[in-house]
């Protein structure tokens, strides 16, 4: 395995530890880390983010069915919106400047952390 190997399978364990132990927030580290120690440009670093967390999602998944902590109506219902968002989402992302794109994930960031905090 080389370098980027290694940095990249490096990036999906912290990512899937984050998904696993959140239950979702892995975006935030791997689109970043994707910019930054991938060299991956902004789009593509968020459009391959999807491809990465489903996956991770799965396995967490797997495990919080196990033990029981799902909870199925709101699985349906948060889905369905979240489909539809999800289709506007990435119609969207060719469409915005990589300029607007750091700041509308940025200020999403912030205000989880925020969000968070408080």
């Amino acid at each position: 395995m080389g370098k980027k190997g290694l940095i990249s399978s490096v990036i999906g364990i912290v990512t899937g530890f984050a998904n696993g132990l959140f239950g979702s927030g892995g975006g935030t580290i791997v689109v970043p880390a994707m910019e930054k120690f991938l060299k991956i440009e902004p789009h593509k670093a968020h459009a391959t983010a999807i491809a990465v967390i489903l996956p991770l999602s799965v396995i967490s998944m797997f495990i919080y069915l196990k033990n029981g902590g799902v909870d199925w109506i709101n699985v349906i219902m948060v889905s369905l919106g979240g489909m539809a968002g999800g289709f506007v989402g990435a119609k969207l992302l060719n469409k915005v400047s990589d300029k607007w794109l750091y700041r509308i994930f940025g200020a999403f960031m912030i205000a989880a952390a925020v969000k968070m905090i408080l």
